[in-house]
């Protein structure tokens, strides 16, 4: 059986209602993983710099995930972005969802600055653009928020053999047709997609496994 964890975020200021908790939670909950010999598990973390150490990492090294896909809300863009890599820095102007701010601009003292996305990104585009034409593209960027730092914090873990953070756009406003983010449906089949990857990307370095 591959170990299926989807991460999403609560809110935090400028973001009450954060989509990635919601779409984590649907995504785990498709009956369909079991048929595929996948346990899927959803994970939704507060929005703070001390959950990173006290809820994700303990998750990743009690549960042993061979698969993990982090969602996370960028506000901003208006496109669904697969971060190719997360880096060892951090900004000290946006608390977070209990008010804090990071003490230093480095994430984690005397490591490497960047860390790759353990997956085929290539691949993973063409997956969820194949789904969602149009909805998706690569970034570099992901940012100095907890997006990038739980990012780069996951990315040390020996377990998991894929795992790749992935940043969803708001929701559309209903009242705009012609906005330029994806739809709400877009959005689903573009997750949906990835997820079933980073799943088949888990299970293929296990070849005897189911």
């Amino acid at each position: 059986m591959t170990r299926l964890l989807i991460t999403g975020f609560g809110p935090f200021p400028g973001v009450p209602r954060n989509p990635t908790e919601r779409l984590a939670r649907r995504l785990a909950a498709d009956p369909r993983w079991r048929r595929r010999g996948v346990e899927a598990r959803a994970l939704v973390l507060p929005t703070t710099w001390r959950a990173v150490d006290e809820i994700l990492l303990p998750a990743i090294r009690e549960t042993r995930p061979d698969a993990v896909l982090m969602l996370g809300v960028a506000a901003r863009r208006r496109a669904i972005t697969i971060e190719t890599r997360a880096v060892n820095r951090v900004g000290r102007l946006l608390p977070d969802a209990s008010g804090g701010l990071p003490a230093r601009l480095a994430y984690r003292l005397g490591e490497p600055f960047v860390r790759r996305a353990r997956i085929g990104v290539p691949q993973l585009l063409h997956a969820m653009n194949a789904a969602a034409p149009g909805t998706t593209r690569l970034s570099r960027n992901a940012g100095r928020y907890l997006c990038n730092a739980s990012s780069y914090a996951a990315l040390a873990e020996s377990g998991p053999r894929a795992l790749v953070f992935v940043h969803v756009p708001l929701p559309r406003d209903p009242a705009r047709a012609t906005s330029a983010r994806p739809s709400e449906a877009q959005t689903r089949r573009a997750l949906a997609a990835a997820t079933a990857m980073v799943a088949r990307a888990g299970r293929r370095a296990h070849p005897g496994s189911a």
